[in-house]
């Protein structure tokens, strides 16, 4: 029988009977290494993103939804219900590299609980979040819940890099009326920043050829070096940790998503920054030295850049390349919601050029705001509120780039609850076993509270 009201007892009984199997379900998800890798041409981002995208749809259809896959690999979906009404919750599959594998304590694509954590890359980012809004919506099916619109899990590809999937989505598909993606923190994020991406490019007159960092968007943890005289004396001079690796130098930082990236340890900037005092020339390290060291949001390039809605520009260094032609710094930027782009461009380029480098554009990402008074806002936090009785924590502008921006009426809502460690892009991501049953509750009572 079909019920419009079920209680919070018999979903948390439920909840728990199923448990076992979404954790069994995400170790299936995470063991598959889905980084883009753009050298098979027969998938957009690669065979390993393709083979995470069909499992989903298969863990999906297990659950007794129907599905969708692009031909051409960009998105998959799969659906519920039935109705005029069309909830959207948009998730990623694709994840970011592992980094340095010597700094995870388990392999990243090999899931493991310990002391109450589940740990592997995806965690968090956002194959768990994402599983865990299906589990959500099947527990309360499962309780006999009547289901009057339909709900689709829409399943992207390329959120860390370009986005060239969503796109693809808008172009061919239905939008949904509503939706959220839980792709953020809880209690949900109103307002997001915009997100531009672009590389500074110069003539390499140095002579050195290297490489380091993972991607735009996270800080880099390490970058391993050429020994070359003074460096190791001007590394302990500044405090800089480091290690003597495969006879090289390994320069040592802090991996933190590039919204956070002043609460990181920048290890190119490091780097650059003992290259520098130690007589090797470079435009990348001139350039890094003077307008990044020292200057949590690079203020010598734009000055005070911050408003009240989403707080300060934040700016981060997170590829690097010397070829034997150029030297390539790769830059991501998080820029406040009430600022244009277009100046932050030209005080960019016009601080580059004095340096030598020519500006051009990677990546951009409009930013977003929902009103606090919308239907969509008050809804879910009314959910949130409800499971957690947390009537506190307020919603928040964020510095993330996350499907929200993809379709109208969506905001990034959980699955890190207050207060818990964001461990995105970072080696042991992890989520804690707790929170991803509270996290499940409140994606229950939303599922709930969309129906009205």
């Amino acid at each position: 029988m079909k019920k419009n009201n079920v209680t919070s007892k018999e979903m948390y009984e439920k909840m728990e009977k199923n448990f076992s199997d979404f954790l069994k379900d995400l170790d299936k998800l995470i063991c598959i290494p889905s980084f883009l890798k753009e050298d098979n041409t027969e998938f957009p981002f690669g065979e390993d993103i393709q083979r995470v995208l069909e499992k989903m749809l298969e863990i999906c259809k297990n659950l007794g939804m129907k599905t969708y896959i692009d031909p051409e690999g960009y998105y998959g979906y799969a659906e519920i219900g039935e109705g005029d009404k069309l909830v959207g919750v948009l998730g990623h599959l694709d994840v970011v590299p592992p980094g340095d594998l010597g700094k995870w304590d388990n392999p990243p694509f090999e899931p493991i609980i310990k002391d109450g954590k589940y740990y592997g890359r995806g965690s968090q980012d956002d194959k768990g979040p994402t599983l865990a809004a299906i589990y959500a919506l099947k527990t309360l099916l499962d309780c006999g819940f009547d289901l009057n619109y339909r709900a689709r899990f829409i399943f992207g590809t390329d959120e860390e890099n370009l986005w060239r999937d969503m796109p693809k989505y808008v172009e061919k598909e239905e939008m949904p009326t509503i939706g959220f993606t839980p792709d953020s923190k809880f209690p949900l994020i109103y307002a997001e920043k915009g997100l531009l991406q672009c590389k500074l490019t110069a003539k390499n007159l140095s002579g050195m050829v290297f490489r380091g960092g993972d991607a735009f968007n996270s800080v880099p943890s390490s970058i391993s070096v050429e020994k070359i005289e003074k460096l190791e004396e001007n590394l302990k001079k500044l405090g800089y940790e480091y290690n003597e690796k495969d006879g090289k130098i390994e320069i040592l930082g802090k991996s933190v998503h590039a919204q956070v990236a002043e609460t990181g340890i920048n290890a190119i900037n490091r780097y650059l920054h003992a290259l520098t005092l130690s007589g090797v020339e470079t435009k990348s390290g001139k350039f890094i030295v003077e307008n990044v060291i020292g200057h949590k949001f690079a203020e010598p390039i734009f000055g005070e850049v911050k408003d009240e809605h989403s707080g300060e520009l934040k700016f981060n260094i997170g590829k690097i390349e010397f070829t034997p032609e150029n030297e390539i710094l790769c830059i991501d930027m998080r820029i406040p919601v009430t600022y244009n782009k277009d100046i932050i461009v030209e005080a960019l380029t016009k601080k580059a050029k004095e340096y030598g480098f020519e500006y051009s554009q990677h990546d951009y990402l409009k930013s977003i705001y929902t009103p606090l008074d919308s239907q969509l806002v008050k809804t879910l936090m009314s959910a949130y509120q409800e499971v957690t009785g947390d009537l506190e924590s307020q919603p928040i502008a964020g510095g993330g780039a996350t499907y929200a921006r993809a379709i109208n009426n969506c905001v990034a809502f959980g699955y890190v609850l207050p207060d818990s460690p964001k461990t995105e892009h970072q080696p042991n991501e992890y989520i804690i076993l707790d929170n991803m049953k509270m996290a499940m509750k409140i994606y229950m009572k939303a599922f709930e509270k969309f129906r009205v």
